[in-house]
């Protein structure tokens, strides 16, 4: 079982990784127990704003968000609808680019937030192709295929997949044909090792810049993981990652597995949904691609804050017009305990790990 302390040096490896300079290759999450101190530079979010009706409210602008912190107030520094441009709303970072030991909080880097260029968005499938699928194989290959050729073309997609051991059957890409072969690859396996699988997608998707998302479909509940899914959740709200799942009427049978997936879903900034059909399932795809094109960008510098774990964040829109509307974000990220300095000074690059809600 991986512990508290495991996650917590995986976060702080991916926080290095992302904002200190240097390439050198990831190594295993069970390899590595080191940590890294990193400049934040910038908190990145996710947020979808809906009506009473679910419907997606847009045209909002920086003004109407109150961001705050531990109760801090923030300013927001950055803007983007959608995949429109990002826009600078004036605030230069203040004191946020003081050095503090961080797991990977959703944040951008400051020559990024500047340029007004927006990083790409990137979406992980990661699909179960555990003897749980046996049925309905092909299906939810078309499924899947469908929903890769309907993401905006800037999107980059890797696709995954999963039984006892994560397949990464097609790395991130904008080459649609190599996804789709990568789908269509896939064949039936062993027992479901979801939640390993699914920490082990976190940590590749939080080193990348830019919104990000993992797109999960499951057809049975995880029944050969050693991680719970709280320690999953828990690198995926920290690292700004948003994590949907598809689940079919199998999981949602399995009141453990169909509890677990609303948790880790909603805590991250995304949604779980339970098909009965495939044609519920192809509902489902068009949601989340829906919900991803709506979503508004919000980044700021956090102000001085003592506080070195886990960090509230609390988004409300203003006035009273918009109290009706309802707002899905993460909830926050969690800081390291201070730990021994680099031996040398860490420099920020344009390196990202926002996306999450």
């Amino acid at each position: 079982m991986m512990t508290k302390n495991t996650i917590n040096a995986c976060l702080g490896t991916v926080a290095g990784l992302l904002l200190v300079a240097g390439t050198a290759p990831r190594p295993a999450a069970q390899d590595d127990t080191s940590n890294f101190r990193v400049n934040v530079v910038l908190v990145q979010l996710n947020v979808a704003v809906t009506d009473h009706k679910g419907n997606y409210v847009s045209g909002l602008r920086p003004e109407d968000f109150a961001i705050s912190e531990d109760k801090i107030p923030e300013k927001i520094s950055t803007f983007e609808e959608g995949n429109k441009v990002v826009r600078q709303t004036g605030d230069a970072g203040g004191d946020g680019g003081a050095p503090f030991d961080a797991k990977s909080t959703g944040v951008v880097g400051s020559a990024l937030a500047q340029s007004g260029r927006v990083a790409p968005s990137s979406v992980f499938i990661l699909f179960d192709t555990s003897n749980y699928m046996y049925r309905g194989f092909v299906f939810a290959q078309d499924a899947i295929t469908e929903f890769v050729r309907s993401l905006d073309e800037a999107t980059k997609v890797a696709f995954y997949s999963y039984s006892r051991d994560l397949s990464r059957g097609a790395s991130l890409t904008g080459d649609r044909f190599s996804i789709e072969n990568g789908v269509r690859s896939t064949v039936a396996g062993d027992d479901a090792a979801l939640y390993n699988s699914l920490l082990m997608t976190v940590e590749d998707a939080a080193q990348l810049k830019g919104r990000k998302a993992i797109v999960v479909f499951s057809n049975g509940p995880d029944n050969a993981s050693s991680v719970p899914p709280e320690d999953v959740a828990d690198l995926a709200e920290s690292t700004g990652t948003i994590i949907y799942i598809i689940s079919t009427r199998q999981a949602q049978a399995d009141p453990v597995s169909a509890a677990a997936f609303a948790r880790m879903s909603r805590t991250t900034g995304g949604k779980a949904y339970f098909a009965g059909n495939w044609q519920q399932e192809h509902q489902a795809f068009n949601s989340i691609r829906e919900d991803m094109a709506h979503l508004y960008t919000i980044s700021y510098y956090p102000q001085p804050n003592q506080n070195h774990g886990w960090r509230n964040i609390q988004v409300r829109l203003t006035g009273k017009d918009m109290q009706r509307y309802h707002i899905r974000t993460r909830d926050g990220y969690r800081l390291l305990q201070p730990s021994a300095p680099s031996p040398q000074p860490p420099i920020a690059t344009e390196a990202s790990t926002g996306g999450g809600q």
